[in-house]
Formats: structure tokens, sequence, C-alpha cells
């Protein structure tokens, strides 16, 4: 193999190997051997162009050029040019699975789903790696460059994965790239021959030459190059280890990180809204987790998730916190006084396992959480978060949590908060709109404490200021969007939730918006199921001696809180209900919709059970025919590629030994070499080929190729009765096929040089005792390779660009463009 093919092969191993860091975030990982597949018809694109002398870019060029039309056929066949080339379309389908993939990524805690946009994310990202490391370290011979790239491959997967096996993907990682290195400085010393560091008295170049040589015995190169790989991968185990690590989840965030006792670990979440409108216009209200609870009033149980406190103007998100081991008992609310009246409940929950995210959903406050996995707990929100890629999949949990009932009048004879609560919860950007603030003073106008005024807000976004409820409007949550909502007056709990918290800020609430999913549907075995239409987000409002309070200001969803109504009844408690085991219990469809139900809530699916609504079914009728066999046929196409060698060289022995066999010839040049030559090139004038000479020259050149697939070049500048004898030494032919070769050879010369040429018989017999006996003689590797690699195919490539040369040379001669007529001329070699 060529210095060109080991450093391809490395290139593709190494991206390969780094691409493998990436398995651990979603599930199953048959996505690799597809990613795989399709750096391998990548790769060899560029081995093939690099044959041809052309400008190095046009590799590159030609490489993003087949990734772009093998994507484009993976993922946007339908929408493709005939099926193949991307068009608008298609590119437009590219453009929104990736969209769709990104959102998919925040969605989801690792292990996610290969969903179609994520899966274009990985396989789209590994061919860009791949397609960058081959141009650097193959197309333009520089590999220590190409370790960006890998590297930076591996630090996606190392900051979004939960953890648990990093240094197993990154010892694979780097020793791809030790491996990039090595063959490269293979290469490099191959262009300088031997190194020479033995006594002078053994140096070709003389004593002089050798004392020099062997007196101050450099360091070999190869040697060189392994110690700086090998302290370049030191330092990249050591560098990694001093650096924070990066623990991640897919979805509202990360994991933190240190686990184990007395261990520290932050949190730092990402935006989870970006899935939450997603979720209630899903056409199928999919369940994703079910409970039981005593409470008395199932109708305020509210799942929450996490709290939005950080407010920049152009989003909002939690903060970075500091976890720590999860408690046997939760500590006491802040800002809760022994003067409101609490209520302890007990709840099951149960997760389905498609429900995988990194925050356990738990009723708020929460005072003892019992729960199986790693789990550590952040205090500032009360929430768990999941620990080296824990998740929330399949979880079985109870929960003690309080029902806070606290008066109108405890709300309203609130304190001041704390100096650092208050700072930290009213604050907002120098960006936020005037309008925000004017719009707020208007409506709180004659209130007479906070209570009154937080009061008066939720009754304006519910019901007074003529707000509709819509999911299909933008789900922004920065400045522009809360003063672009105060106009429009639609939306849905994200802007509810986000523009009563800014406002209230404003007035100098402390504010913040919670996360999570509303009470759920009651079934008929008593459970409540939960679904993704569930999905909700509230502001709380902080009241001293009260702590965070819930206010509900999105009208149709969930329920409005009984201390802002007037003479709301209170409830009982049961007996604490136990878990149920198995799958979370089916929605139950005995329900009917009230006829009190408004339009909106129907348009949006809000009213009834799953039988009111009229579940559609998939309209889907599945992937067209067409494209199945479109793809099949790619794929055959593709994987035949490899073949095409094997094939070619089998159909040329059979057309070869037919000849000698007396058969017909065909046409043209089939009988002799591609160049038309014949079977030697000393400048001889042969007979012209008749039907015997025909048959004796494809013997012939069919032992030549035959020999040449087992390692015996071909030499035409010897006569036949000479090569002859130097494939019976090189092969090693036992004496019956030395024999078969000599007699094949004398007929060789008999056709092409006796004054009156004739047939041979037993050629084609010859032949194949010929190629048995150069079979028995090879190693295993050598005869593997014969079959499958033939050297002698290269005879298509050299007969491709002759016609070629010949072609654009007529095109010269026409248009006066004698430039263009050896660009693949066939390089200078001997023939045969």
């Amino acid at each position: 193999m060529s210095g060109r093919g080991r450093l391809a092969l490395c290139a593709f191993a190494a991206t390969l190997m780094a691409a493998a860091s990436m398995l651990p975030l979603v599930e199953p990982a048959g996505w690799i051997l597809q990613a795989a597949f399709l750096l391998a018809v990548q790769s060899g694109t560029g081995a093939l162009v690099r044959r041809a002398p052309v400008p190095r870019v046009l590799v590159v060029g030609a490489q993003a050029l087949v990734t772009l039309v093998l994507l484009t056929v993976v993922f946007a066949r339908q929408q493709a040019m005939a099926g193949l080339l991307p068009g608008p379309e298609a590119v437009q389908r590219l453009a929104h699975l990736l969209t769709s993939g990104a959102e998919d990524v925040s969605r989801y805690a690792a292990p996610a789903p290969v969903t179609d946009g994520i899966r274009l994310i990985l396989i789209g990202g590994v061919l860009l790696v791949g397609l960058a490391v081959d141009a650097l370290a193959v197309t333009f011979r520089s590999a220590a460059p190409a370790g960006l790239p890998l590297l930076a491959l591996y630090s996606v997967a190392a900051g979004l994965s939960g953890g648990g096996a990093d240094w197993l993907w990154f010892l694979l990682a780097a020793g791809g790239y030790l491996l990039l290195l090595l063959a490269e400085g293979r290469d490099r010393l191959s262009q300088w021959g031997r190194v020479f560091t033995g006594a002078a008295s053994r140096s070709p170049g003389g004593p002089a030459v050798g004392a020099a040589l062997s007196g101050s015995r450099p360091t070999a190169p190869v040697r060189t190059g392994r110690r700086i790989g090998a302290l370049a991968l030191g330092v990249s185990l050591i560098v990694p280890a001093a650096l924070p690590a990066l623990d991640g989840g897919m979805l509202f965030g990360t994991g933190g990180g240190g686990g184990g006792k007395g261990g520290g670990g932050t949190i730092s979440a990402v935006n989870p809204l970006v899935s939450l409108q997603d979720n209630l216009n899903q056409p199928e209200d999919r369940q994703v987790m079910s409970y039981r609870t005593n409470s008395g009033a199932p109708q305020d149980f509210y799942l929450r998730i996490l709290a939005l406190d950080q407010f920049n103007g152009s989003e909002w998100r939690p903060s970075t916190r500091r976890l720590k081991d999860v408690p046997e008992r939760l500590p006491q609310p802040e800002g809760l006084g022994p003067d409101v009246a609490v209520t302890e409940i007990t709840s099951n929950i149960s997760a389905s396992r498609s429900y995988q995210q990194t925050y356990l959903p738990l009723p708020y406050p929460a005072t003892e959480v019992t729960v199986s996995g790693r789990w550590r707990y952040e205090p500032v929100g009360r929430t768990l978060v999941g620990d080296r890629g824990e998740t929330t999949r399949g979880a079985q949990y109870r929960v003690s949590s309080l029902v806070v009932e606290p008066t109108a009048e405890q709300l309203a004879g609130a304190g001041p908060a704390p100096a650092a609560l208050r700072r930290e919860y009213t604050r907002v950007p120098g960006s936020l709109p005037k309008v925000v603030e004017e719009t707020a003073d208007r409506v709180t106008k004659g209130a007479a404490n906070d209570y009154e005024r937080a009061v008066k807000l939720q009754n304006y976004f519910a019901s007074e200021g003529g707000f509709s409820y819509n999911t299909s409007v933008n789900s922004g949550t920065g400045s522009a969007a809360i003063s672009r909502f105060l106009k429009d007056k639609q939306g849905f709990c994200v802007h509810f939730s986000f523009a009563m918290a800014a406002m209230a800020r404003t007035l100098g609430i402390p504010a913040r918006v919670a996360v999570g999913f509303t009470p759920g549907t009651e079934q008929s075995d008593g459970s409540v199921a939960v679904g993704l239409r569930d999905a909700h987000a509230w502001p709380e409002l902080y009241f001293q001696g009260v702590g965070w309070t819930r206010f509900e200001p999105t009208p149709t969803r969930g329920t409005t809180p009984p201390y802002t109504q007037p003479d709301a009844p209170t409830g009982d408690t049961d007996t604490p209900a136990q878990p149920e085991k198995g799958p979370s219990a089916a929605p139950s469809i005995a329900q009917s919709v009230p006829d009190s139900c408004p339009a909106q809530m129907r348009k949006q699916g809000e009213c009834g059970s799953p039988a009111a609504q009229g579940v559609k079914p998939p309209t889907d009728s599945g992937t067209p025919a067409s494209t199945v066999a479109g793809l099949v046929l790619l794929a055959v196409v593709i994987l035949a590629l490899p073949l095409l060698p094997l094939l070619w060289r089998l159909r040329a022995r059979r057309r070869r030994l037919g000849l000698s066999a007396g058969r017909t010839p065909a046409r043209g040049r089939s009988a002799l070499s591609p160049t038309g030559q014949g079977a030697t090139g000393r400048g001889i004038e042969p007979h012209p080929p008749s039907h015997a000479t025909a048959g004796t020259l494809a013997a012939w050149q069919e032992i030549t190729d035959t020999a040449w697939d087992h390692g015996i070049e071909p030499d035409d500048s010897r006569t036949p009765r000479k090569a002859a004898d130097r494939v019976v030494r090189l092969g090693r032919l036992e004496p019956d096929a030395a024999q078969a070769v000599h007699r094949v050879a004398g007929a060789v010369e008999q056709v092409l040089y006796a004054p009156e040429p004739r047939a041979s018989t037993g050629l084609a017999e010859d032949v194949e005792t010929v190629r048995a006996g150069l079979r028995a003689a090879a190693d295993r590797f050598t005869r593997i390779r014969a079959i499958v690699a033939p050297r002698s195919a290269v005879r298509v490539v050299w007969a491709a660009s002759e016609r070629w040369a010949s072609f654009t040379g007529r095109c010269a001669a026409l248009f006066g463009r004698d430039r263009w007529a050896g660009w693949l001329r066939r390089p200078s070699r001997q023939q045969g």
C-alpha cells in the first residue's frame, strides 16, 4: 500500500475512533455503522480523485460534493432532484432536520433516542470532521493539525455525555490521532529512504560518509515521531485531568459532577422551553408519567421540574448552582413561617421509559424523596438532578411534600423579603421595554400591597386583559417577545408566565418561572396520567412568611390557586396511596367533553378525553416503494464498487480462456493489452492477429496478469522466453506449471515471429495449470489479494486514461487548447 493509502486508511480509522465517543449520547448505536459506511465512501472518493494530477482544492471539493449527495440521498431522498441531486427542496429538508435535531438535543437526556434530526447531526458531524481530517492529513500531508477536528468531535461528546466511560472514549480518540501521526512519520521516512546508523565500514557512501553518519548517531525520524506522539498523548491525558469535568445532559441542563459523598459539583442548565412548545403541539398526547397521591386537592398537584430565575433580556434560564448529596429529609422551605397551614401528603410517581430527562419532577415543596439511582440535590430550587447520566427513564419514586395553604390575609401582610433575595430576584435587564413597567403600574394601580398587585397581574392575563391562548405563536422569551406579547395578546404559558414574572419584578416583587407539568388526567383506576400536552410554565412569587408561591396567569390551563380566590374550599387528606408496579396506566376514554368548553380549548385539544378528541390515526402510508427501490439500488451500487476489480478480472479471465480454447474472439483489442501493443513491447512488428494469434496472445496475457496478481510485476522489455523464466523463478513454480509457462511462451513466439503462424492446442489447460501453481506457492494473504484486489485491474484505469488523453487531444486539435491534452495521460512506466 502506498504512503497516501496508509494515511487515508489511518485518517478514516482516527475519525471513526473519535466518533465512537458519541456512542453514549444516543441509543440505539446503529447510526455509527451508517456513518462508517458513508465515511468510507467519502474517503474512497478522495483516494480516487488524488490518483489524477488535479489541484488539491479540487480533491476536497469532490469529497464535499459527494458528502452532500450522500446526505441528500439518506435524509432527503424524496425532495432531491432525480432522487439524488440536492435541490432547493432537499436543502430546506436538511435545514429543517438540523433545526429539529438541535431541539431534540435540548429535549432529551443522554442516551437520547435517534430521531432523524439527531441522526443527521451525528452522521453529518462525523462526515464533516472526516473531511477535515482527510484533507489535512492526506491531501495536504499535514497530520498534526488534523488533531483539532478530532478534538472538536471528542469535546462535543464529552460536553454532552453524562460521564461513566469518558476515559475509555478519550483513549480511543487519542489512539486514533497517535496512529495518524505514526503513519505520517512512516510516510515521510519512506520518502527519504533508509536511515543509516551503522558502522562506517558498512556505509555505502564510503568510510568518510559512514563515519559522519555513525559518529553523531542521529535519532531516526520514526523513533522521534513515536516520542513526539507519546509526549502529545501524555499531555492530552494530563491536561484534561486538571480541567473541570464536563458532565452533561441533553435536556434541561446537566447533572453535577463530583459524585460521591461530600462531592460538590455544579449545575448549569440550558433553557428547557425549546421543547415545551413542541410538547404542547404534539398530534398525540403521549403519556410520560403516572402517579397516585393522597392529596385532598389533586387539581393543585403540579409536578415541578426546575425554576428559571435569571433574566438577561434575551432569555430566562436557571442559575448555576452548587449540588449536594440528597438528604434524608429536605430542609424547611425558604421563607415558610410557622403560622401558615401546611399538610404533608405522599405521592408515588412512575415515569415512562420513553421519558428521559436529567431533572426529577417533584411536587413543590418536597420534603422527602425515595428514589433509586444517582441523584444530587440543588437546595435553592429544591430540585433533584441526575448525576453522571442518571435520568428519569423508567424511574419509580415516592415523594412526601407539603400542601401550603396561606390565607389572603397572610399574603397581604407579608413583610419585606431579605435584601439579598430581593436584589437577586427583582433584577431586570436594561433592554426591557418601558411598556412592561408602564403596563404593570397601570394594571396594579390602586393595589395596597404586593399580594394585591400579584392578584391583579394574574387576573389581567387570565381573564380581564383580553388575552387568548395560542400555541402556534413564536416562543421567544426575551424582552422583545414580552413586548410583542403585550401588544398582540396571544401566546401560551411561556408568554404568560414570563410576562407576569417580568412585570412583578418591575414592581419590586421577587419572581421566577417554574417549568413542569399540570396535574394531568385522572384515570378509572384511581391513578393520574400526565402527558406531553400537560407540559406547562407558571410564575412563582416570593412572600416572606409563605415562601415561593404559585400563580396561574395562563387562561384555560391549570387551576387558579385557592389563595387568590375568595372563600376557596379546603380539602382533607386521605390515606397515602401505594405505587403501581409495571407500566403506567393508559389514559381513560370514559370522560366526555363538557358543553361549556371554550372554542379555543377545543381547537387546542384541551377539553376532553382522548375519545372525545378523536385521536387521528397516522396518515403516513410508509416509505414509497420507489424510494425504497432507489435506496436499495444505490446501496447495491455502492457496495459493488469495491468488488469491481474482482468482477472485471473474472470477466477478463473467462474471455481470454474462451479465446485460447478456440472460440470466436471479440472485436478490437480484447486479446491484446489495453494499449494494443500485443504481448511484448520490444518494437518488433508482429504478424497481424488472426484467430489463432488472438487465442495465443490471450493465453499469454492471462498468465502475465495472473503472475502480476500474485506479486510478479510484468516486464515487457523481456522476450516471452525470458519473461517465462522470470515467472517460473519468482513464482517458485513446480515442474508441471513451469513447463506450461514455457509452452505458452513458445506458442507466443511462434505466432508472432514464425513465417507461417500456426495454432497451438491445450493453451487454456496450460493457463489453469500455471494459475494453480502460482496459488500453491503463494501465501494466504497473496492468494486472497489476488482474488479480491487483483493488481492487474489497473489496466482498466490505464485504458480509460489513454482514451481520455486521446479525446482531449482531439479536442485540443479542434479548439487549440493543447494544455488540456495531458491532464490524465498514463504515467510514465513499464507497460504490461
